[in-house]
């Protein structure tokens, strides 16, 4: 048989599409897929039942409806571009400066699912192409909720990794501050004040949360420490990337620095101010590199970086800073040790610790936690120990003095994990005008 008898044999056109049907089942994981095997069957072979109903078969000199065609266009589309936002890549646009210099705001990404495995929605009732909205409403139904479970990717979340994942304190949301961080406000400004003002709340499920992305510094079974800005994990010095940026008071001569070198630093014009009577700039972010160019400029006087103490720089530490309890002192600054929990791994609870696995207990697995007379009761039993259900991460953005990230929320479960950024596609400076806004040199690069 040739080639062309063979693409046109309609056995084997089944058979090519069957194996690859089975292939993706296998996957999958649920063999109760495999019954998608009747519809492919008939489709090539019996041809019993017209599947594509909505799609209109013309006969020789019939007029075509162009309604119909476009229904038939469009219903493809949605299928196959739902089918790739599922299982393989998804879009997603940097909303913040929070990872400059190393992913900017305006940045474009296509986000890979199968890096760390795509995830089975667990809210499969959504309107195509959207999240969690649509313009002000709920774009899904939580009528159907099924369990978290993720497909086999090709690896796991490594320290250094860029991260796309589901935002931790995002189950609760504020109708009128969806951005802000409800239990972050709830803190500082009370309850009561914070929904009669900013309410009423939305509750979301764990896969409906907003897209955060960040950089991964910490995995499940390490132990992290910030020391003066420098992050130490399991006692060593981490590595600090190229796109790290911390904040330095920039002193001056009593000129500001040229816009053209400002520019030619690449630094966001939008966190910077001058200050006349330091004179210059009480908060420059800048990389390592950054920082030695600006070091040679003829009116730089002085330069030291911003670092955050306990209590006289940040006294609102307990309020701000997980775990939110005044007997951990610690600021984005000066942080830890702090143990990353791992799946299967036991910890010894004490009323000390427990702020820090608090929320893992009861909002991430699952349990009902109490409290009563110094002795802690989960699920009705008293408990002096407790086991992981899943892998936790710690993520912190590159601009550190301008990120909020684990240090405000604490641990990022796995089943919030969505994928890793692969790809810049188009990158928009907001704070220019046409052209000079569109950052050419980041067109189709790889994260």
């Amino acid at each position: 048989m040739s080639l062309k008898e063979l693409y046109h044999n309609k056995w084997a056109k089944f058979g090519f599409w069957a194996v690859l049907y089975i292939a993706w089942v296998i996957w999958l994981g649920n063999y109760w897929w495999l019954f998608g095997l009747v519809p492919i069957f008939d489709g090539f072979i019996t041809k019993k039942v017209n599947w594509l109903f909505w799609k209109k078969e013309y006969k020789e000199g019939e007029k075509r409806n162009a309604l119909l065609d476009w229904l038939d266009a469009i219903i493809f589309a949605v299928v196959v571009v739902t089918f790739i936002n599922t299982f393989f890549f998804q879009a997603f646009k940097i909303p913040s400066s929070s990872m400059e210099s190393s992913l900017y705001t305006g940045d474009h990404l296509f986000v890979s699912k199968l890096a760390y495995g795509p995830r089975i929605p667990q809210t499969p009732l959504t309107i195509p192409f959207t999240h969690n909205v649509i313009g002000s409403k709920e774009s899904y139904s939580t009528l159907i909720q099924n369990d978290y479970r993720r497909l086999k990717g090709f690896g796991k979340v490594r320290t250094g990794d860029y991260v796309v994942f589901g935002f931790p304190h995002g189950d609760t949301v504020l109708v009128k501050a969806p951005a802000d961080d409800y239990y972050m406000v709830e803190r500082t400004l009370g309850r009561k004040y914070t929904i009669d003002n900013y309410g009423p709340l939305k509750v979301r499920p764990s896969d409906k949360k907003d897209h955060y992305v960040k950089r991964c510094v910490a995995v499940a079974g390490d132990t992290l420490e910030i020391r003066d800005g420098q992050v130490y994990v399991n006692s060593a010095a981490q590595t600090v990337w190229p796109g790290v940026q911390n904040t330095y008071t920039v002193v001056t001569n009593g000129q500001k620095i040229n816009a053209v070198n400002i520019d030619r630093l690449g630094l966001n014009v939008s966190e910077l101010w001058y200050d006349p009577s330091l004179p210059g700039y009480p908060a420059m972010p800048l990389t390592a590199e950054m920082l030695e160019t600006v070091k040679t400029y003829s009116n730089v006087v002085a330069v030291e970086q911003n670092i955050d103490t306990y209590p006289a720089d940040y006294p609102d530490s307990d309020l701000t800073i997980f775990p939110f309890s005044s007997d951990y002192r610690w600021t984005r600054d000066n942080f830890g040790p702090l143990w990353i929990p791992a799946k299967g791994e036991t910890v010894q609870l004490t009323t000390e610790n427990l702020p820090l696995y608090q929320r893992i207990i009861t909002s991430y697995e699952g349990n009902d936690l109490k409290v009563r007379d110094g002795m802690i009761y989960i699920n009705g039993e008293e408990a002096q120990s407790y086991t992981f259900a899943q892998d936790y991460y710690f993520m912190m953005g590159d601009n550190r003095h301008n990120s909020l990230d684990s240090r405000y929320w604490g641990f990022v479960p796995e089943d919030h994990i969505v994928g890793k950024p692969a790809l810049i596609w188009l990158s928009i400076d907001r704070n220019k005008t046409f052209p000079k806004n569109i950052r050419w040199r980041r067109f189709f690069k790889f994260v």
